[in-house]
């Protein structure tokens, strides 16, 4: 079973979760083809050799850079009929997803998305998607040849299998009815790690009191090379951007390690965090519910233990 996985990249370089996804479709038995679309470093793509792709077909046209979903999917359609692939794995992302929802339209495919572990196939094929905000599962068979499916993050772990893989520039003639969007600007998030992307999350919320203390947060997330979010009344505020609002009608992440600092965890900010592989707390008020969801709790004064926490952090290190 030929497998193509959609890479996405930014300022030139892939994206973990992109990454994750060359590993989980190597993880189901391949032979896997990359295809990255825009601009991307060379060395980058070679680089999904090592987590199990065999090649890699690069698209360079400039106007793919943009994100235009139908173009995306004219162009994996035409690639999935030159690898003879019946399997396109993504990113279950703000891109991959509605990428993956119209080429699934346009080929016919079964398409399962927010998937969480490699496939049973001892009795067809059977997916583990997270639903319900991650509250719940559902097991969904999957019956027709050709199949999509994105991945949430977290569910391939990156292991290095092979070496470099061959990049193969890839031509495909797009017409201007693939361009009927445009997008006539973006605002892109900052920081040195970014949400999406990011193993771990330092939050704060209310219990921050104000903008002026965010610098104690901003220093715990640099000692652990961590990206910053806050809750929703935090960003509603004006305290910190929209783009570090994170919950149900925020950034929904999956670190491996969440830290929630003066936040007392509404439900939903819950829906956007309860996929983290570890959430600590730490608020005065032994009663917030943020408690019952948490791996760790720490009852206590933030200003007083986020300091404390970070230079234990440093002399660790």
């Amino acid at each position: 079973m030929a497998i193509l996985v959609f890479v996405e990249s930014a300022e030139g370089k892939i994206k973990k979760t992109s990454i994750e996804a060359v590993a989980f479709a190597y993880g189901m038995g391949g032979p896997v083809t990359a295809i990255a679309l825009g601009a991307a470093e060379k060395s980058e793509l070679e680089a999904l050799g090592k987590y199990g792709a065999e090649k890699v077909l690069h698209v360079s046209d400039d106007r793919l850079s943009q994100g235009i979903i139908q173009a995306y999917a004219a162009v994996l359609e035409q690639a999935l009929k030159d690898e003879n692939a019946t399997m396109l794995v993504l990113a279950n992302s703000s891109l991959g997803t509605p990428v993956a929802a119209r080429i699934a339209a346009r080929i016919g495919a079964s398409l399962a998305s927010n998937v969480i572990e490699l496939p049973n196939t001892s009795a067809g094929f059977v997916v583990k998607r997270s639903i319900y905000t991650g509250k719940a599962f559902a097991w969904v068979e999957l019956t027709n040849e050709k199949k999509v499916i994105t991945i949430r993050k977290n569910a391939a772990e990156m292991k290095e299998v092979a070496g470099a893989a061959q990049v193969t520039p890839y031509s495909v003639t797009l017409s201007d009815a693939d361009f009927t969007t445009k997008i006539t600007s973006a605002e892109k998030a900052t920081g040195e790690v970014l949400l999406p992307e990011a193993n771990i999350v330092v939050s704060g919320g209310r219990g921050m009191k104000g903008p002026e203390h965010w610098s104690i947060l901003e220093e715990l997330a640099k000692t652990l090379h961590a990206a910053t979010g806050c809750s929703k009344p935090v960003s509603d505020m004006g305290w910190r951007p929209h783009h570090e609002h994170v919950g149900q009608t925020g950034v929904k992440v999956a670190p491996q390690l969440y830290i929630a600092v003066g936040i007392s965890g509404a439900i939903q900010h819950l829906a956007g965090v309860n996929s983290s592989k570890c959430i600590v707390v730490i608020n005065k008020d032994p009663e917030a519910p943020f408690f019952k969801a948490a791996d760790y709790g720490i009852v206590g004064d933030a200003f007083e233990i986020i300091p404390k926490l970070t230079e234990a952090i440093k002399a660790a290190k």
